[in-house]
């Protein structure tokens, strides 16, 4: 489980509003809860964000996928179906 060090990466916040803890779970849309590595993607979303980290490492494909508080920070949805996106609407 690898997680970068973000340390040094600059961040704009343009949201100062916490993120709300229900929007840090994926939107079942965006990531089923029957996905191979679904426990394991959540644990490496959890550890990057307690990190401060704005993203991880994806088991799946290796790309990097942003954190939820990163999508927040951002304080818009760019309509590229990132996994972790807190606008989508939920029920």
């Amino acid at each position: 489980m690898t997680v970068p060090d973000d340390a040094a990466e600059p961040r704009t916040v343009a949201n100062p509003e916490p993120l709300p803890e229900e929007l840090m779970t994926p939107h079942p849309r965006r990531l089923p809860p029957d996905t191979p590595g679904y426990e394991e993607i959540l644990k490496l979303h959890e550890t990057a964000v307690r990190r401060g980290s704005g993203r991880y490492r994806d088991p799946l494909s290796g790309l990097w996928a942003m954190t939820a508080v990163h999508l927040w920070e951002r304080n818009y949805c760019c309509y590229s179906d990132c996994r972790h996106c807190p606008w989508v609407e939920r029920p």
